[in-house]
């Protein structure tokens, strides 16, 4: 397979034999670029930062090390070689990290800067949440920050932009890049073993944690009929194909709740990849999309061929590792009935940024006249699937909102839930984060990014 894009402002080809060849790889093995750097291989350090532009001449900030070469078909890509103009003047993010010193080891600094650089030049000034995903052990984030904070005054360089890349020369192996839902269905129905690859961050750890061959696959990218937000009076659908970040920020607006915890959804890298589609579709009992979607009565729409069927997504998870989908058929969307935003979130993690769930919580209460006319209530890590508690529901149903009630109402909590210990959490103190989250509704501003009592 011939996979043609542009690296650091010089159009390529790639002959790619082995489509799991990650970016982190062939930058470093067969073109010597050595400043992107291999950390935990996960997605998880940032120090692989790498800028990736599309058709839509966003630059995006993403892991080389769970990014596959054919991911980046018709795609620009910038590594810190290539953050510097070709004249050799520093890019401001990288001056500004000279002059503020923040680098030390320098193992991490080249991810920091093509992440800042990304950042930049999308006009990004929220910098705690644009470094969010990049670990550094020994300089300390404060000259970072200021680093960052001092670039953002500074004009983004004429060497930065990016113009499309043609990517009609990809040859067809073993590996198919559908150019659309039509294209995709039809496939997928002849090739129904096959591994359906979009943004990769929990394909690539089959790849390089566990070495799995993943056989016939099919990279989505170019499924652009699968992407994006539809809003109408009636509903706001969401394509499959729909990133993490493109979700967040669409989600502000109507659920500010749902928006903030998807601020706390891994990094930005990795919602820039992420899909909703496959936070759905592999079928964690640890996704943080599904107990809030959940919760907004959101419902699922599959297909299989010219076949579509829809279900309320609570009804997709039938257990631990078991979803109701068959074989050659695929996530195409997820609506959410319009309604008010009563939507209030919670999100237990060891770290407060870019964190496994030990406990999510999502709560859609509706209350008239102070009376909790409707429920619906949902969480993430406490059985083996996403799920809804449908007494703690009932115990709230007809009673007066109040701390009373929703006191009473999370003993209900271990009716619904008997959670497993592991190593992010015992079962009892899931339980009781559990309650604690259904008793800060009585907080006059509940907030997912309120981390203490």
């Amino acid at each position: 397979m011939d996979i043609p894009f542009r690296l650091n402002g010089e159009d390529t080809t790639v002959t790619c034999s082995d489509p799991t060849m990650t970016l982190l790889d062939w930058l470093r093995e067969s073109r010597g670029l050595m400043g992107t750097k291999e950390g935990c291989n996960e997605g998880d350090c940032g120090a692989c930062s790498v800028i990736v532009t599309g058709a839509d001449g966003q630059a995006k900030a993403l892991n080389a090390c769970i990014l596959f070469l054919p991911q980046l078909a018709g795609k620009s890509v910038r590594t810190v070689e290539g953050v510097v103009a070709p004249d050799g003047t520093l890019h401001p993010v990288q001056q500004a990290m000279i002059d503020h010193h923040g680098s030390q080891c320098g193992f991490c600094t080249p991810g920091f800067v093509t992440t800042m650089a990304a950042a930049h030049a999308n006009g990004a000034t929220d910098h705690e949440d644009q470094i969010a995903g990049n670990l550094c052990r020994c300089t300390g984030y404060a000259p970072i920050l200021r680093a960052a904070k001092t670039a953002q005054q500074a004009p983004v360089p004429a060497h930065m932009a990016e113009l499309p890349v043609s990517a009609s020369q990809i040859l067809e192996s073993e590996h198919h890049h559908p150019r659309g839902a039509d294209e995709l269905a039809a496939w997928y129905l002849e090739n129904p073993d096959a591994t359906l690859v979009a943004g990769a961050t929990d394909v690539g750890l089959w790849v390089t944690k566990q070495f799995r061959p993943l056989g016939k696959l099919a990279f989505l990218a170019g499924c652009d009929d699968l992407k994006g937000v539809k809003i109408t009076e009636d509903e706001i659908s969401l394509g499959a194909m729909c990133d993490m970040e493109t979700l967040r920020h669409a989600m502000a607006p109507h659920f500010a709740s749902f928006s903030e915890l998807l601020r706390r959804y891994g990094s930005v890298q990795v919602r820039n990849a992420a899909t909703l589609g496959g936070n759905i579709a592999n079928g964690s009992p640890i996704g943080d999309s599904p107990p809030a979607l959940i919760a907004l009565g959101a419902t699922l729409h599959l297909r299989r061929g010219e076949t579509r069927r829809s279900m309320p997504l609570e009804a997709y998870f039938l257990e631990y590792g078991k979803q109701d989908r068959q074989p050659g058929e695929f996530v195409e969307r997820v609506t959410i009935p319009r309604q008010a935003d009563t939507l209030v979130c919670h999100k237990l993690s060891k770290r407060f940024d870019q964190d496994i769930s030990a406990v999510c919580g999502a709560f859609n209460l509706t209350v008239e006249d102070g009376t909790i006319t409707a429920a619906r209530v949902a969480f993430g890590g406490m059985a083996g699937t996403p799920k809804r508690a449908a007494a703690t529901e009932a115990a709230l149903t007809g009673k007066p909102f109040g701390a009373a009630t929703l006191a009473e109402a999370a003993k209900s909590l271990a009716r619904d839930f008997s959670p497993l210990s592991d190593m992010r959490a015992s079962a009892n103190y899931r339980l009781h984060a559990a309650e604690g989250m259904l008793r800060r509704l009585a907080d006059p501003a509940p907030s997912i990014l309120k981390v203490r009592a």
